[in-house]
C-alpha cells in the first residue's frame, strides 16, 4: 500500500491559487474527495472500514440533498487539491471512479445550501448520482447516468469492468520517453492522454518511467498523447491502445510500449503559458511551489542568449479589488512576508505580477533590456469567468519575440 500512502502525504503538499477579481455568488463549502455512494448505512460503514484498512484515512457523510451516504477521503477548502487528489486516485488506485464534492456533508448542514457532484476529468457538474447499495460513477447527463456493479467492498473489486483480454484488465505498461532533441537529455513532465473518440481526458502521467493504463473502453481505441513542457514546444501523438505501432515506437526489455516525445526550444513568435507559477490570492507574490517553473525560464533565457521575451499578466475577471504587493526591501519572491496591501484594477494587478516574474529574473542576472512587459487583467479570457475551469485565466504567458 506505499503507493497509496503516498498518495497521502503527497496531498498535504498540493496547493495552487484561485481566480480573484471575479463575481460569484456560489456557495463555495468544502471539497471532498468521494470514493464511493450508499443508500444503506451498513455498506458505507463497511466500505470505510475496508479503506481504512489501506491505510486512508476514509470516513462517510450522509448527503441529505440525494440521501445517499458519501464516503470519502479528504475534506479541504482547496478545490485544486480536491481534483488533483481524485485524478490521482483514479490513475494510481482502485477507487478510479473517485469524484469530487463541493458543499457541506452532514444531517445538521445549514438549510438551503446545495453542493455539487464534479467530474475531475472533465470539472462539469454531475446532474445525477444512483446508488442501489452499490458505488456509482459519476455522470455528466441525467439521460446517462453510469451505474457499476458492486459485488465486494473490497478495494480491489468495487468498480469492475468487463474487458475483453487479461491484458485489458491489467493495463498495458507504456513509457513515455521525453527529451530534447539536441542533446537527448531526458526532460521531466507529464503526458496528458485523451480519448479521442470521447474527446474527454483519461489521465495525466509522468514522463520518463513505467506507467499502466488502462483499456480506454472506447470503440476504436484511439488514443491522443499530449505533453507540454515550459520552455519547448507543445507535441501531440496519436496511438491506438490495441496496436499501439510506429516506426519510433517499441518495446523495452520490461516489455514497456515505449513511445518518444521529442521536444525542441521554443521559437520566435511562440507564447507559452506558465502553468505551474501561481500566485498568493489577490496578491503579486509567487507561491513556493511557482519556484521550479519560473527557474526553467530563467535556464531557458540563460541557456539562450539571444532570447527576447514579453510577459503577459492575466487575471480572471475584470472587477477591482484588494492587491497585496511586495515591499521595495523585500527579496523574497516566495512568501507574503514583508508585503503590503494596497486596491486596484484587474489589469494592475497582472502587471504586478508578470513585473514580479521580470524582477525575479533581473535578481537572478538577466538583462532588463531582454524583456518586456503586457498587462491585460482580464480582457483575454479563456472560458467564462464563473466557468469550472475558471481558475485557467489566471495566468503569465511567455512570447518569444526574438531568438
Amino acid at each position: 500500500m506505499k503507493t497509496l500512502r503516498n498518495i497521502f502525504l503527497g496531498a498535504a503538499l498540493l496547493s495552487v491559487c484561485f481566480p480573484e477579481h471575479a463575481q460569484s455568488n456560489d456557495f463555495q463549502g468544502h471539497h471532498y474527495v468521494v470514493i464511493g455512494a450508499f443508500a444503506i448505512k451498513k455498506n458505507a460503514v463497511r466500505f470505510t472500514s475496508k479503506a481504512a484498512a489501506t491505510n486512508m484515512q476514509a470516513k462517510f457523510e450522509l448527503n441529505p440533498e440525494r440521501q445517499l451516504y458519501y464516503v470519502y477521503v479528504l475534506t479541504t477548502d482547496d478545490r485544486r487539491e480536491a481534483i488533483d487528489l481524485a485524478m490521482r486516485l483514479r490513475s494510481e488506485s482502485p477507487y478510479n471512479d473517485t469524484w469530487v464534492f463541493r458543499g457541506l456533508l452532514g444531517e445538521s448542514k445549514p438549510v438551503g445550501v446545495r453542493g455539487v457532484d464534479i467530474n475531475p476529468l472533465t470539472l462539469e457538474t454531475v446532474n445525477q448520482v444512483v446508488s442501489t447499495d452499490q458505488p456509482v460513477m459519476a455522470s455528466n447527463s441525467d439521460s446517462a447516468t453510469q451505474q457499476v456493479i458492486f459485488e465486494d467492498v473490497t478495494p480491489a473489486n468495487q468498480f469492475q469492468t468487463v474487458l475483453s483480454t487479461s491484458e485489458d484488465l491489467a493495463g498495458k505498461s507504456f513509457l513515455f520517453n521525453v527529451f530534447r532533441a539536441d542533446t537527448k537529455e531526458p526532460i521531466q513532465g507529464d503526458i496528458n492522454v485523451i480519448d479521442s473518440e470521447r474527446s474527454r481526458k483519461i489521465g495525466s502521467y509522468a514522463a520518463n518511467r513505467s506507467i499502466r493504463l488502462s483499456n480506454p473502453g472506447n470503440k476504436n481505441g484511439n488514443l491522443s498523447l499530449i505533453t507540454e513542457v515550459f520552455g519547448y514546444r507543445k507535441v501531440q501523438r496519436e496511438l491506438n491502445y490495441h496496436n499501439p505501432e510506429g516506426e519510433d515506437i517499441s518495446r523495452d526489455t520490461d516489455n514497456n510500449v515505449v513511445v518518444p516525445f521529442e521536444l525542441v526550444r521554443l521559437q520566435k513568435g511562440d507564447i507559452a503559458v506558465m502553468y505551474n507559477v501561481y500566485f498568493f490570492k489577490d496578491a503579486a507574490v509567487m507561491r513556493p511551489e511557482s519556484r521550479w517553473e519560473v527557474n526553467s525560464l530563467l535556464d531557458m533565457l540563460n541557456e539562450n542568449p539571444k532570447y527576447k521575451i514579453k510577459i503577459h499578466g492575466h487575471t480572471n475577471g475584470s472587477a477591482p479589488g484588494k492587491i497585496i504587493s511586495m515591499t521595495e526591501k523585500s527579496d523574497n519572491f516566495f512568501a507574503l512576508a514583508n508585503t503590503h496591501d494596497g486596491f486596484g484594477s484587474a489589469k494592475k494587478l497582472s502587471q504586478q505580477r508578470a513585473e514580479v516574474i521580470k524582477a525575479y529574473l533581473i535578481a537572478n542576472g538577466i538583462d532588463a533590456k531582454r524583456m518586456q512587459v503586457k498587462a491585460w487583467g482580464g480582457k483575454r479570457p479563456v472560458v467564462d469567468k464563473l466557468h469550472n475551469l475558471a481558475e485557467n485565466n489566471v495566468r503569465v504567458e511567455i512570447e518569444i519575440l526574438e531568438h
